[in-house]
């Protein structure tokens, strides 16, 4: 989508993973803060904290009753698009291929999430919605009363096998708001079929694969 003369692209990759419930959501929860969830995930250290493109990049899985969407999204500098889109498939295929997750980056999530539980119960909306979910999603009554145990006997092994199952680089479609005129040119460079639409969601170009 054009927004011409926007300071920022805004990239998001997405496609459709297992509804909630047919994998291991305590290890996926694990998997995903490593590569894109936290502040220190390695999504966000590369394009934030290495390369300055952005403010932020994150990955996340969205709840829903049947399929979820799986994520990656940046608000990235309009003339790093290009490279922020390459970095992200870069990420997400090492994830999954030649640089799975490390013990060292297994631990810290887990201590992490041990550790932040204290907190998760604070407010009234906070203790509403962890009680809508066990209903929503069916799960058990003590879901939340064993939930840290849960992450305390995960492995590494079961957050990469869960890795493998989520995360699919291939899978990925692409959406962006931006200046047309100035990420465009990139976008064909990386092979992508570019398909232009309005604020109506209507088809203004399409531009197949170069």
């Amino acid at each position: 989508m054009d927004r011409p003369e926007s300071p920022q692209s805004m990239i998001m990759a997405t496609y459709l993973t297992k509804p909630y419930g047919e994998v291991d959501e305590t290890a996926m929860e694990q998997m995903n803060n490593v590569l894109g969830g936290d502040f220190t995930s390695r999504i966000n250290m590369n394009i934030r904290e290495d390369k300055h493109w952005s403010y932020g990049a994150r990955s996340m899985v969205i709840n829903t009753g049947g399929q979820r969407p799986f994520l990656v999204y940046a608000p990235v500098q309009t003339d790093k698009t290009k490279e922020s889109i390459q970095e992200v498939i870069k990420e997400v295929n090492q994830f999954v291929a030649d640089k799975p997750m490390t013990q060292a980056e297994f631990d810290k999530t887990k201590q992490n999430t041990i550790m932040g539980m204290s907190g998760m119960w604070e407010t009234n909306n906070a203790v509403n919605g962890s009680a809508v979910n066990v209903v929503k999603y069916g799960l058990k009554d003590d879901y939340w009363k064993t939930y840290s145990q849960r992450v305390q006997n995960l492995t590494l092994k079961d957050a990469q096998a869960v890795a493998k199952t989520v995360v699919q680089p291939n899978e990925l479609g692409w959406f962006m708001a931006g200046d047309a005129e100035k990420i465009m040119p990139g976008l064909q460079e990386l092979g992508m079929e570019v398909i232009q639409l309005d604020a109506e969601g209507n088809v203004v170009s399409k531009k197949a694969k170069p």
